[in-house]
């Protein structure tokens, strides 16, 4: 049998990778916007890079959906129809709906109590018509949730997929009735996580997600058919 010799693992995380975390970044806060072509000079630079780990980045990405290739013309950030985000929307909504079910079973209290001071937060900021803080903390509640669902193969693939649509699921704006039945929404997530009711706030998190899909698709997706 072959010896392994020590320090030849294959952990070491490659440039190439660092590149695709913070390009990744820059596509779901929205600094690189649908359709828009990668400025490789512009990146390089930036990022104080050459071009071969930024184009091993642009690669990943392509794979992950979240950049197109152009036959001799480079890449630009990905477009999503209306269709693309309904069916994305309705598996994002089973993957939180699976999580809400699994967090129930053995989330503590200390855990829940960090949720709710992030509900509570929310809930002020949405009564002061603070939109920045509001879905940044409407963020935090969710991926709360999923974290404390425990299950990292759920984890990975809803990062993935939900990663596209991250944007606009946190900044789309919404008319104030909406804005309402959201926060009420959270007020239940909170009162059913206390219960570690994990059959209701399972209902409750797909017809949540559900719920958002025409202001998401207002928001991004027309947004996306003019650019």
């Amino acid at each position: 049998m072959n010896k392994i010799e020590p320090g030849l693992g294959i952990s070491r995380r490659y440039l190439h990778d660092e590149v695709a975390d913070r390009m990744r970044d820059l596509i779901e806060s929205g600094e690189m916007e649908p359709r828009a072509r990668v400025n490789e000079g512009e990146l390089t630079e930036r990022f104080g890079i050459s071009r071969t780990p930024l184009r091993e980045a642009i690669k990943i990405l392509a794979t992950e959906g979240l950049l197109e290739l152009l036959p001799n013309r480079g890449a630009r950030v990905a477009s999503i129809s209306e269709q693309e985000i309904e069916d994305m929307l309705e598996v994002i909504a089973g993957l939180e709906a699976t999580a809400a079910d699994l967090a129930c079973r053995g989330i503590a209290d200390a855990e829940i109590d960090a949720i709710e001071a992030d509900h509570d937060v929310m809930v002020a900021a949405w009564k002061a018509g603070d939109e920045v803080e509001y879905f940044s903390r409407n963020r935090r509640i969710h991926q709360a949730i999923m974290a404390e669902a425990r299950n990292p193969i759920l984890s990975s693939i809803y990062v993935s997929l939900s990663g596209r649509i991250q944007r606009s699921r946190y900044s789309a704006h919404q008319t104030p009735e909406q804005w309402a039945r959201a926060v009420s929404e959270h007020d239940r997530m909170i009162v059913l996580l206390r219960a570690r009711d994990g059959t209701a706030l399972s209902l409750l998190m797909r017809e949540h997600i559900r719920g958002k899909k025409t202001v998401i698709a207002a928001n991004f997706g027309e947004a996306g058919a003019q650019a």
